[in-house]
C-alpha cells in the first residue's frame, strides 16, 4: 500500500515548498517511487496564456519528476491570495470530492506521496455556501502531517500553536523540520530545543540556507510517512 505525508507549515513563507522538494528529491534519488500532490495553489504564474502552478513546477524540477506541474495540482488560481478568496474572485471553487479523487489517483501512481498544503495549517480553502478548511482535506484523505518551521525569532510560539491546533483537530503530527537553520546561532539551537520540549514532537531535520539535500537517513524519512488510510466518502 502507498504511503503519504502532508507537509504543512507554521505560516506562509516558512519554506514549505522548498522543504517538500528536498523530501521528494531525497526519496527519488534513493530509488523510491515518490511523487507530489497539492490540492489548491494560488499565485500561479501566467505563461503563454496559461497558468503554471509555481510550487508544483519547483518541486518537479528540483526532484527530477517528469510530470507536468499542472497535473500535480487540482485547483490553480492566479491571484496571490488565500485559496478561498482567489476562488471567490476567479470562480472554480474547490470541491472536496474532486480533491479526494485526485489524491487517490496520485496514491495509485506513487509509493510515497508528499501532499503540500497552502500557507499555515489554518487556511480556508473555500468559503461560500460551502466551507472547506485545510484541515478538512487532511482528515478527508486520512493524512498525518509534518510541520515546516522557520528557525529564528518567534519560531517557538508559531510551532507550538501549529502543533496544538493540529492535535485539537485530531491530526497526528509526525515531526517538525526547521528551515533556515544555523547551528552556530544560539537562538536557533535553543529554539529547536524548546520546540521539542514544549510539543513533545521531534525535529526530524534541520535545513540550512541553500541546502540542496535533506540531511536525514532515507529510512528515517520513510518512517515519517504512514500507510494511506481509507479516504472519507
Amino acid at each position: 500500500m502507498s504511503r503519504a505525508l502532508f507537509v504543512t507549515a507554521t505560516g506562509t513563507d516558512a519554506g514549505k515548498t522548498y522543504v517538500t522538494a528536498l523530501i521528494v528529491k531525497r526519496l527519488r534519488e534513493a530509488g523510491i517511487n515518490a511523487g507530489y500532490y497539492k490540492a489548491a495553489l494560488s499565485g500561479a504564474e501566467e505563461r503563454g496564456g496559461s497558468l503554471v502552478p509555481g510550487d508544483a513546477d519547483f518541486v518537479a524540477r528540483a526532484s527530477g519528476m517528469t510530470e507536468t506541474p499542472e497535473s500535480l495540482v487540482s485547483y490553480v488560481y492566479k491571484n496571490p491570495l488565500s485559496p478561498h478568496l482567489a476562488a471567490q474572485i476567479e470562480g472554480n471553487p474547490p470541491e472536496l470530492d474532486a480533491i479526494k479523487r485526485d489524491f487517490a489517483r496520485a496514491l495509485k501512481k506513487y509509493d510515497y506521496l508528499c501532499v503540500e498544503g497552502c500557507g499555515g495549517i489554518v487556511c480556508p480553502i473555500r468559503w461560500d455556501e460551502r466551507k472547506i478548511m485545510l484541515e478538512d482535506i487532511i482528515k478527508a484523505c486520512g493524512l498525518s502531517v509534518i510541520i515546516v518551521s522557520p528557525s529564528g525569532l518567534g519560531s517557538i510560539n508559531s510551532a507550538v500553536l501549529t502543533v496544538e491546533h493540529a492535535r485539537a483537530a485530531g491530526i497526528e503530527v509526525r515531526g517538525i523540520i526547521m528551515n533556515g537553520y544555523d547551528e552556530t546561532q544560539l537562538m536557533h539551537r535553543d529554539n529547536k530545543y524548546m520546540i521539542e520540549a514544549l510539543t513533545g514532537v521531534q525535529v526530524a531535520a534541520c535545513v540550512k540556507r541553500g541546502d540542496t539535500e535533506l540531511d536525514i537517513p532515507v529510512e528515517e524519512l520513510c518512517g515519517l510517512f504512514k500507510e494511506a488510510g481509507k479516504i472519507d466518502a
